[in-house]
């Protein structure tokens, strides 16, 4: 980590200095900065951004330094956040404070690669490192500056990065940077500031050809967000959408929240690892710590059932020796902290479980368990008076209207109208959605409607079988006692709308916990209660998120390589498909969807928003040929 000198506090004073006159009034302001120092360069910006009157009403400041990794020292910041601070993972990482309001995206990486994988617009750059060997590596860089920049947008660079021969000002001013006459930073009387200015600002003299966004709407209309459910993925949209400023009303077929599959009584959440680190790997292993923020505020600020002593996943391989050395070569090559995720024996796991395991597991120290109503509750709670819920208001169809989209009822009547409407309401999205499908095209993703029944029993019902402190999963899974009750399961059974619960199911369930435990409980299905519910997941396994798709136009259109050129249905957008794993997955989802609607950063990388994008169904069959 790089230690933070008085040289550094100075140069961070005098940029903080510099930001009120940027962001006065604005209703958002987004910094990118890429030195870290402890968090001291933060924290300057924060406490500038709390004492000045004319703040803009949202912040976001983006810190892009392979020195996150040594964590955050600046005081009294590390002791506001040391409950909250992440496992530094190969992610980006997001804090807020002051109820959102203030939001520091964490980008454990160098910079040139990093600006390539942000999705942002940027208002004021920091930079202490942009020199270039020549001209065209300087037009590069500059490029993928005005790539993120605005017009307007200034770049303040370190008067002690400049020297007289550097190439950057000829980049800049090619990808339409100017020197700005404003002073920037003060620097020291033994500074050597070179021969070029230490402020820029985008002002190109050309119209800039950006790339076509993902986005279905502008980010300034302040009109309420209609949304579609009030499962986990509506509830936590609902947060989501009010962290970002917007208010959102949420529009409930049931009386109450989270009454459908995610009324199961338990449920788990925990991320991932596989050799290869691809999309569902990286995805979950961000959206687990998320959900681990949002689980600690739940159980801790709401009082909701669940616990975040960790998790342990088994590893089926037969030889449990070359399966831990597997396990520790992956880890190693991956460089994953041990914070996120360990490998252990058949032994360690044993003793974290406290009960025999026959094999080795991986520990996910931030997993665990939750009740997911309960957390859907939290999140409505945390939303506030941003966020009206409307119970026993089904939503039957989605029309266009003067002004946006209409909600309309059973008998065409209209619930509500907005320019914004998020669809979270699993696969009854389809539904809505069919008026904007071709014929050749009537669904929209490739959904698939999966039936799960989990078996419960009394703990003394079952009193002969070994609970573990922490959940077990793997093939099946299970619980630690949960309210004097024993869960475990889950079937999982494709096209099957059998609502009964059934014995086969229970015998399914119990063949699954005593492979799971290498031991065959003696009980009788008899005695078992359970529940049955319906998980909707997409062929890739990963959720459908963002700007729903204009299927017709993407049709007409001759090619499409990526999700970023598909054709969107302005003001409509899905958080949708998550499968088994709502708890995991709905808070990042969530503020996945409600960055594409109001223009702030996306908390997740380009390449892997590609992956979850909705939009990535359309681009697949346009390279298929349809």
């Amino acid at each position: 980590m790089a230690r933070v000198t008085d040289r550094a506090m100075e140069s961070a004073d005098g940029f903080a200095i510099t930001l009120p006159a940027l962001w006065k009034d604005r209703r958002r302001f987004v910094v990118l900065d890429d030195r870290f120092d402890g968090g001291w360069r933060f924290q300057q910006v924060l406490n500038a951004w709390k004492v000045d009157p004319h703040r803009c009403e949202q912040l976001h400041v983006i810190t892009v330094s392979a020195d996150i990794v040594g964590g955050c020292t600046a005081r009294p910041l590390a002791d506001e956040i040391a409950g909250a601070w992440p496992p530094i993972t190969p992610n980006l990482h997001r804090l807020a404070f002051d109820g959102g309001r203030v939001q520091w995206l964490l980008v454990p990486s160098l910079l040139r690669p990093a600006l390539r994988e942000l999705v942002a617009g940027i208002d004021a750059f920091a930079l202490s490192a942009m020199a270039a060997a020549d001209v065209p590596a300087a037009r590069r860089q500059a490029k993928s500056l005005a790539r993120l920049a605005g017009v307007g947008t200034s770049v303040f660079f370190d008067v002690r990065s400049m020297s007289a021969g550097d190439t950057m000002p000829c980049g800049l001013r090619s990808a339409g940077f100017a020197p700005d006459p404003v002073p920037a930073l003060s620097p020291s009387a033994d500074d050597a500031p070179g021969s070029w200015p230490s402020r820029w600002r985008y002002a190109p003299p050309f119209t800039p050809r950006h790339a076509p966004m993902r986005s279905g709407t502008g980010a300034q209309s302040t009109a309420p967000v209609l949304v579609v459910g009030a499962g986990l993925a509506g509830c936590a949209m609902a947060w989501a959408l009010a962290e970002q400023g917007r208010d959102c009303i949420v529009f409930e077929r049931h009386a109450a929240p989270a009454l459908e599959t995610s009324g199961n009584p338990a449920g788990l959440f925990h991320g991932i690892v596989n050799p290869q680190d691809g999309a569902h790997a990286r995805f979950n292993r961000a959206a687990a710590l998320e959900a681990q923020r949002a689980v600690s505020i739940a159980l801790t600020q709401h009082g909701v059932p669940g616990s975040l002593r960790g998790l342990l996943r088994l590893e089926t391989l037969q030889d449990a020796g070359e399966a831990l050395r597997k396990m520790q070569a992956t880890l190693a090559r991956l460089g994953l902290s041990r914070a996120y995720v360990q490998a252990l024996s058949a032994q360690e796991a044993s003793a974290q479980a406290g009960i025999a395991l026959r094999g080795p597991a991986w520990c996910y120290p931030g997993g665990g368990w939750v009740q997911p109503g309960g957390l859907a509750r939290s999140f409505l709670e945390r939303a506030g008076g941003r966020a009206s819920l409307r119970g026993n208001c089904a939503v039957e169809s989605l029309t266009r209207g003067n002004c946006g989209w209409q909600l309309l009822d059973a008998r065409g009547s209209t619930l509500a109208e907005s320019g914004t409407v998020v669809l979270a309401n699993a696969g009854d999205a389809l539904r809505l959605l069919r008026p904007w499908m071709p014929t050749s095209q009537p669904d929209a993703w490739p959904f698939l409607k999966v039936r799960g029944q989990i078996s419960t029993m009394t703990t003394e019902a079952g009193s002969g079988w070994p609970l573990p402190r922490m959940p077990i999963t793997g093939e099946g899974y299970l619980l630690p006692s949960v309210d004097g009750r024993t869960i475990f399961g889950a079937t999982s059974q494709v096209g099957d709308d059998d609502p009964a619960v059934r014995d086969s199911d229970h015998r399914h369930n119990l063949a699954q916990l005593s492979r799971l435990l290498g031991v065959e409980p003696q009980v009788d299905v008899r005695c078992f209660g359970g529940r049955t519910g319906w998980r909707w997941t997409t062929d890739d396994r990963l959720p459908v998120l963002g700007a729903v798709p204009d299927v017709a136009a993407a049709m007409a259109t001759e090619r499409l390589e990526q999700p970023v050129q598909v054709p969107r249905l302005t003001g409509l957008y899905a958080c949708t498909a998550f499968g088994s794993r709502g708890i995991t997955w709905a808070a990042l989802a969530a503020q996945v969807v409600a960055a594409s609607i109001t223009g702030a950063p996306v908390p997740i990388e380009s390449s892997l928003l590609d992956s979850v994008d909705a939009a990535r169904f359309a681009t697949r069959r346009s390279r298929r040929g349809r």
